[in-house]
């Protein structure tokens, strides 16, 4: 996981940084369009499944804002993982304003197809807030679900990492299920997603870097 964590000034979140301005351009001025619409199409086309509808639907609450509060206070909670709580509250609460109000900027307006599934059992709740800004939440780039959900699996990844070298890689599951849920719902576009995850990671990355997550259970043994 070591790859995954970096310094603002390092190369990798120049180039991270880099790659979502392109990627923001090309949302903007539509160049991504057409790739965009087809594949919302082939998924509004492909839903009726009534245990695959559901499943997605409950992925996709769970990257929810207050469900991921509610888990990092969980965390602060617990003395030996408190380190992480406070990590992901303080993530959580950035990546949500700053998509927020990317979202405002770019001002994409989110995939027009209609949904033809099982009914959701509960409303779907907003992406992102954004603070004096009419319609952030309403705009579809990048996805706040996205960038909090890479949140969860490179904080929790990296925290248990040293203990668990290979099966903290299962946590990018996470990520993409609820990336693929997304757009199954046809909440967002395939570029949102993708926006989205690379939020995460650069936050993430920095973040983790400087809160030494690694040393949890070090401090444990104490």
């Amino acid at each position: 996981m070591q790859n995954w964590i970096f310094n603002i000034r390092s190369r990798s979140f120049i180039l991270l940084t880099i790659l979502f301005l392109v990627l923001t351009a090309f949302v903007y001025y539509e160049i991504t369009e057409s790739f965009d619409q087809s594949i919302i199409s082939f998924f509004s086309q492909n839903v009726g499944n009534p245990t695959l509808d559901l499943t997605m639907q409950y992925i996709t609450e769970s990257g929810e804002v207050l469900w991921m509060m509610g888990f990092g206070i969980l965390m602060l909670i617990i003395p030996k993982t408190r380190r992480i709580g406070i990590t992901l509250m303080i993530l959580i609460v950035i990546s949500t304003l700053l998509t927020g109000y990317v979202k405002c900027g770019i001002d994409r307006d989110s995939p027009d197809f209609e949904y033809e599934g099982v009914p959701f059992p509960v409303e779907i709740s907003r992406d992102t807030y954004a603070l004096f800004c009419e319609g952030g939440h309403d705009a579809s780039y990048p996805s706040g679900h996205a960038a909090r959900s890479m949140i969860m699996a490179i904080i929790l990844g990296y925290a248990l990492s040293e203990r668990f070298p290979r099966g903290a890689y299962l946590l990018f599951l996470y990520p993409v299920l609820i990336s693929i849920s997304r757009l199954y719902v046809l909440q967002h576009f395939p570029m949102d997603v993708i926006g989205g995850t690379i939020i995460g990671i650069m936050l993430a990355g920095v973040l983790a870097k400087r809160t030494k997550l690694y040393q949890i259970f070090d401090k444990s043994k104490t």
